[in-house]
């Protein structure tokens, strides 16, 4: 009876009997205490989850980076592929950089935070970062793209409410040397200019937009720049700068057989890693972003025009005995010989009045579809972004035909007329210059037969023999048998010409018995080295040129030949 109580009362685990024969019950005492034992054990689990999900969502935290949705210039920076020059040699680069932020919201006092900021980052503009920091934002940015040093010293500030981004920006290890072709990128690492550029045209900003940017999956861009040839050409011309006390000068170096720039430069130029002064007014790419009268560089064209043509020989004679006059204007010859000369001596002495000749022999609208057809006045095609478009006249005239026959009236870029004459002697095919490695089977795949076998014949004699006698001579580079014209124009400043300055431009090709190579060299109002020289072409755009050649023939793989330098005679065509 007494046990079927106890196991009511839900009290007895079990009975027993004392020896003095009393019952005894066990278990409700430790029955009680189990309970409570086990409500204790119970209540520290779920503390002790609370406190594990709390802590373990605050370490989770803490490894976050913040909000950045607070701004518009909040985007990660994405990677770019890495731009090389034909030899491998790397031209421009990604690096990691850290980002200064704040989240205003947590910054407790921003007067003492600009101080404390102002002295690592003497520069920042106290009133603007004064207001983004009580602007209550979620996130501002206060400076980008720090040094190293920089970031040590403002953690070492311990300012709440700052952090660090680590991004990406663009090095460029050659520095100057071949700013205007590899470009720059924005604050976003976003190309603005050069091949950047042309690099996000093709493709790359949209995958940077929908984050398949990544580092590991992009091929480096490889150019037809040769670093080495490219170091001296902006040397020679940097120096030509300083030594005829000019406004500009530059360079351009062609395979043409494969129309790919392997040297192309222009000075003022700019350092693409620190280029605060890239926007200035006489800091632009004079080689295909400026336009400019060539002057009698421009004889070329009109040469192989008339020759091209069929209605004139190299025995073919002009008269320059007197002026053409036309209307109330005059042509002249700089130093005339004042007699009828034959197609070569028009070239070898730079007759304007021989040139006007050999265009009224061919006529104005045959004169203009040749200009046409060589790209000399069409902008030009190819990946550089920076190409101006050439001007003419609306309606050709026959002054029109008479000047443009001497480089006058017309402007074009240096590029384009270097094209141009590359394909007065590779064979008479036009290619669109190129800034990425190409074949000689693909440049003729996409190649345009412009002038006949027989006027390539022509223009490689003329330009020989203006090397050996005439204007081209300080152009001259032993065992490489240097062939060229000069030009010497008058300056157009706001639209006139100028009586004092001139824009001298220069063309020279080698080996001229097969031409690998052409060089282009331009002096924007140069002055003479010395007193008593003259500031012509030969004496400037002329010395570079050769200076170049001198110097990168080897680099090019063109061998010397000594051959002819030995009383060898040019070739008649009498």
């Amino acid at each position: 009876m007494i046990g079927k109580l106890l196991k009511r009362l839900g009290m007895a685990r079990r009975a027993r009997t004392a020896e003095d024969g009393s019952i005894v019950v066990e278990g409700a005492r430790k029955a009680t205490g189990g309970k409570g034992k086990a409500r204790i054990v119970m209540t520290m689990a779920v503390f002790f989850g609370i406190f594990t999900t709390i802590s373990g969502r605050l370490v989770y935290l803490g490894f976050q980076t913040p909000d950045l949705s607070g701004g518009p210039q909040s985007r990660v920076t994405a990677s770019r592929p890495d731009i090389v020059d034909r030899n491998g040699e790397v031209l421009a680069t990604d690096i990691k950089t850290a980002s200064l932020f704040a989240e205003p919201r947590r910054i407790v006092d921003a007067d003492e935070a600009i101080e404390k900021l102002s002295t690592v980052l003497p520069e920042i503009d106290y009133e603007q970062t004064y207001h983004k920091l009580k602007s209550g934002a979620g996130f501002v940015w206060l400076q980008r793209q720090l040094t190293p040093k920089q970031q040590a010293d403002i953690m070492q500030l311990g300012i709440p409410g700052f952090g660090f981004r680590t991004e990406k920006r663009r090095f460029y290890p050659s520095g100057e040397t071949s700013s205007y072709i590899v470009g720059l990128t924005n604050i976003d690492n976003q190309g603005i200019s050069g091949m950047e550029k042309y690099i996000d045209e093709q493709g790359l900003s949209d995958l940077q937009a929908s984050g398949l940017a990544v580092a590991r999956d992009l091929k480096p861009v490889r150019l037809s720049i040769d670093l080495r040839v490219q170091h001296v050409v902006r040397d020679e011309i940097a120096a030509g700068l300083e030594r005829y006390r000019a406004m500009g000068a530059g360079a351009v170096v062609i395979n043409v057989k494969t129309g790919e720039v392997v040297a192309m430069a222009s000075v003022p130029d700019f350092d693409p890693n620190n280029p605060y002064n890239a926007q200035d007014k006489e800091r632009l790419n004079r080689m295909s972003a400026g336009l400019y009268e060539m002057g009698s560089t421009f004889k070329s064209f009109t040469s192989a025009m008339a020759l091209d043509s069929g209605k004139a020989t190299m025995t073919s004679r002009f008269d320059a005995s007197h002026p053409i006059r036309v209307g109330h204007q005059a042509i002249h010859d700089f130093h005339g010989k004042n007699r009828v000369l034959s197609l070569p001596e028009v070239f070898l002495y730079s007759s304007n009045i021989g040139s006007a000749r050999e265009a009224e022999l061919v006529g104005i609208e045959g004169h203009r579809e040749f200009l046409h057809r060589l790209g000399i006045l069409e902008k030009m095609q190819t990946e550089l972004p920076e190409v101006a478009r050439p001007t003419e006249p609306k309606v050709w005239k026959q002054v029109n035909s008479f000047t443009i026959a001497f480089g006058h009236g017309v402007s074009t870029t240096p590029l384009q007329a270097a094209v141009g004459c590359a394909a007065l002697v590779n064979g008479g095919y036009l290619m669109n210059p190129t800034f990425l490695v190409r074949s000689q089977q693909e440049a003729m795949a996409v190649a345009k037969k412009v002038v006949n076998d027989k006027t390539v014949e022509g223009m490689r004699y003329l330009y020989t023999l203006n090397a050996e006698k005439g204007s081209a001579r300080n152009a001259r580079v032993p065992g490489y048998r240097v062939g060229g014209k000069t030009g010497t124009a008058e300056k157009v400043i706001n639209g006139r010409y100028s009586k004092d300055l001139n824009f001298n431009t220069f063309v020279a090709a080698f080996p001229m018995d097969d031409p690998q190579y052409l060089v282009f060299t331009i002096a924007d109002a140069p002055h003479p080295e010395k007193p008593g020289m003259t500031d012509v072409a030969a004496n400037n755009a002329g010395v570079m040129a050769g200076n170049i050649i001198r110097r990168t023939a080897a680099m090019l793989g063109v061998k010397p030949d000594f051959s002819h330098e030995n009383g060898a005679t040019l070739v008649s065509y009498e």
